[in-house]
């Protein structure tokens, strides 16, 4: 049998090269890149495809929001305006009452979010680290809150504050006679300090979660030291767990601003939310300007649309980092 050296005459043979492992190397790793090219191209086309069906609404949003009269019966114009304008912004600012109703909402919102950092974070922290009798009972109550949809339980709700008189203590003092809290704030507030407001539920999860993750010998350290249960929670637990307060106070402030279930359960006031005030923007402008056409009506309508999400979008963006970190470190990835 004939052998066939990788080299004759001093010259490399096609098939001594393709036995080396020079060729065997640079074919593999010929090979890995196209994977990962491939790989990449999907990945690539699966997240611009997401990303389009996400933001394109918001995308046209925001370009309508800018159309002129003109751009708004051309059907030519789709997505850049030929002639740009601030109307549909000026209009919507007065007509919102925006600067002042959006200070109230910011403090509506601050109020609220803080409520439920420090009472959230308190329960959390009494589920993580203390035994207490039924207390796997109540902490399935909390997971109760977290999964029942909130329809359920609107008609309770909006009895309980309309006809407001806990264990009859307010009929003792208002000659027997309930008290209506409908059209104001008071429902929302009530509802958080006493651990039962919007996302509560969740709240009290990732505040669980991350404290059971830090070690136990940080609290033996201050019980050593002299410190009781609420300093050492105070100054020791609470700045420990900045990545979760952050998480919290992000999710709070964004589902406290957007929300329209318990606005208009208990008929909150459009002078305090500013996401009600926008729900009449079309009719006001409407009738106020002499504004006919729906079209024309709708470019109004994004151009407060625009004005309302701003506030939101600012908040996500100074805190995001944070708020990435804190999901990662609370347990409820996935």
């Amino acid at each position: 049998m004939q052998t066939i050296h990788p080299a004759q005459n001093g010259k490399i043979t096609w098939q001594g090269f393709r036995n080396s492992p020079a060729y065997a190397n640079q074919r593999d790793k010929t090979l890995n890149g196209m994977k990962n090219l491939v790989i990449g191209l999907f990945r690539l086309i699966v997240i611009a495809g997401i990303s389009y069906v996400i933001l394109a609404p918001v995308i046209n949003i925001i370009s309508n929001s800018f159309f002129s009269r003109q751009d708004s019966i051309n059907p030519m114009v789709f997505t850049i305006p030929i002639n740009p304008t601030l109307e549909r912004y000026s209009m919507a600012v007065k007509y919102l009452n925006y600067l002042p109703i959006l200070g109230n909402t910011i403090l509506y919102v601050f109020g609220v979010t803080l409520i439920q950092l420090l009472i959230c974070s308190m329960v959390g922290y009494g589920f993580a680290r203390f035994r207490f009798p039924l207390k796997s009972v109540l902490f399935a109550f909390v997971l109760v809150m977290i999964v029942i949809p909130l329809n359920t339980i609107q008609f309770p709700l909006y009895t309980t504050f309309r006809f407001f008189n806990p264990l009859g203590i307010v009929g003792l003092f208002n000659g027997g006679k309930t008290i209506n809290l409908l059209q104001t704030a008071w429902p929302t507030f009530i509802m958080s300090v006493f651990g039962c407001g919007l996302r509560s539920g969740l709240y009290i999860y990732i505040f669980n979660q991350f404290f059971r993750g830090l070690p136990k010998e940080i609290e033996e350290a201050a019980l050593v030291d002299g410190a009781g249960t609420a300093r050492t929670f105070f100054t020791i637990m609470m700045p420990n767990a900045a990545p979760a307060v952050i998480t919290v106070a992000v999710f709070s402030i964004v589902w406290q601003y957007n929300d329209s279930f318990f606005a208009n359960t208990f008929n909150i006031s459009d002078s305090i939310l500013v996401t009600r005030k926008l729900e009449s923007l079309i009719n006001v402008i409407a009738n106020a300007e002499k504004v006919l056409t729906i079209r024309e009506q709708q470019l109004y309508f994004d151009a407060g649309v625009v004005l309302v999400l701003v506030p939101v979008v600012v908040i996500y963006l100074v805190l995001q980092r944070r708020f990435i970190e804190g999901v990662e470190r609370s347990g409820i990835v996935g």
